[in-house]
């Protein structure tokens, strides 16, 4: 980590926004090279003697400016590049040229056709005479005609079983994770997760003071018989679970051990909290949901199908759960926007929404055949259909050396531990995101890079040197 710390003497204005310009003249002078790690936001907050919010501000500004990315659980590095402000989102960014950092840790859509129809259908609502109610505060589960169109979203790219009058909104899939954790447990509580589960819930939970437990889990995903011990054990109030594209395997679920799993839950009387974001890539599969709608809470966003800071979110839930929902919904932050869930009804009603979807399994299935034309077929795990990969390492390659070493070619990837749940040993193995990057020749590049490493298990030895 360097010990950079920025020259704000002669800079105005508001300080986050001092720290910003900071960086980004550092950068363009070439003080700050591309992949430097960055000083924590507390430690830089120390030493420049302001709130750790003002860092945090800072930060933000600068990832919007395209100058640094975070990794979750590493740090935040320093990208390249010299763009003095926000970039346009209706501008497609060209690829990085390269040599420069490649990132493969977050895993968002491609966005570009919705970028494009932004301007025309924002123009379409502020031409309706209806802003009123978008401005205003809304139904805490949502404005009937959001919940309406959400229904329709869920049945027809996910298949899960929904009315509008079981549909909620949300601020995106971590929201609905928040609010549907908070409704169902309270601090102390159990709630059991696969053994590597989204590093979200995990923040979540301990944010709530849940205590979450891992279960064994195999190439399927979670094992149902750990499922039943871990019921009859613990007594957790809730399981939550990726049965489809599991986050970080990739893995999918078969119907059959969905079926077990619902029944286990509703044997022991625990809720399921089915996380099925990534569910609109493998339209043939059916939810746990679909099983049992009457015990399992589905959650769902836009955020991978369509446009990430949409930030819109669908729940469904059993009408046992809704009025708790709709409390905690209240308490935590009264109702979604409604304007980005009118931006998203009428893309839904329209069909731009299925086209965005459409167009991003075509990519995604592109990038994935890239990836796996040049690693290793006994090296990659997951489903062809992802937006990321499991990539487990050979000997002797450890985790934390591959990360090291990936980063120092210029290809940033998620170490297992980020996923792990509880204090037992992560496996050798990471996760790649194939939809950060700009283009399928980037992604080419970043797994070649990986592909490398993966064939020279003496850098393995040289890392720890």
């Amino acid at each position: 980590m360097t010990n950079w710390t920025p020259d704000l003497e002669a800079r105005d204005g508001p300080r986050y926004r001092a720290i910003a310009d900071a960086l980004a003249d550092d950068v363009s002078g070439g003080r700050l090279a591309a992949g430097t790690r960055l000083p924590t936001h507390r430690d830089l907050a120390y030493r420049l003697g302001v709130t750790v919010g003002t860092i945090t501000r800072a930060y933000a500004e600068a990832e919007k400016r395209g100058l640094i990315g975070g990794e979750v659980g590493r740090g935040t590095f320093v990208l390249g590049g010299t763009p003095s402000e926000a970039p346009d989102p209706l501008r497609w960014t060209p690829a990085p040229e390269p040599g420069s950092i490649i990132n493969m840790t977050v895993v968002k859509p491609e966005q570009k056709e919705a970028a494009q129809a932004l301007a025309s259908t924002l123009a379409a609502i502020a031409a309706s005479g209806q802003l009123g109610p978008l401005i205003n505060y809304a139904p805490h589960a949502g404005l009937p005609a959001h919940r309406a169109a959400g229904a329709q979203w869920v049945a027809r790219q996910h298949r899960a079983v929904a009315t509008a009058e079981s549909v909620l909104l949300t601020t995106g899939a971590q929201n609905g994770m928040a609010v549907a954790t908070a409704a169902v447990a309270r601090p102390g509580d159990v709630i059991v997760t696969e053994r590597l589960t989204n590093y979200g819930m995990k923040t979540v939970c301990a944010t709530l003071g849940v205590h979450l437990e891992g279960l064994a889990m195999d190439e399927h995903g979670l094992l149902p018989e750990a499922f039943d011990q871990a019921c009859r054990r613990l007594a957790p109030k809730a399981l939550y679970t990726v049965p489809t594209l599991h986050n970080p395997t990739a893995s999918v679920m078969p119907d059959a051990r969905r079926m077990e799993i619902a029944a286990i839950a509703r044997r022991h009387g625990v809720v399921i909290l089915e996380d099925d974001v990534f569910g609109f890539l493998t339209p043939g599969v059916r939810p746990i949901q679909a099983i049992d709608p009457d015990n399992a809470i589905f959650i769902t966003s836009l955020s991978k199908s369509v446009a990430a800071g949409l930030r819109v979110g669908y729940m469904v839930a059993p009408p046992r759960i809704m009025a708790a929902l709709e409390s905690t919904v209240r308490s935590l932050h009264y109702s979604a926007p409604a304007l980005p869930s009118e931006v998203a009804t009428r893309w839904i009603l329209d069909g731009s929404a299925d086209r965005f979807a459409a167009h991003q399994r075509e990519e995604d299935a592109a990038r994935q055949r890239v990836a796996r034309s040049i690693l290793p077929r006994s090296a990659v795990c997951g489903d062809p259909a992802s937006e990321h990969l499991w990539l487990v390492l050979p000997e002797p390659w450890r985790r934390d050396d591959f990360v090291a070493e990936a980063r120092r070619r210029g290809v940033l990837v998620i170490n297992a531990d980020t996923f792990a749940v509880g204090r037992g040993s992560a496996p050798h193995a990471v996760r790649v995101g194939l939809c950060m990057p700009t283009t399928r020749d980037e992604v080419a590049r970043g797994v070649r890079i990986l592909a490398e490493l993966l064939d020279n298990p003496a850098l393995a030895s040289q890392s720890i040197v």
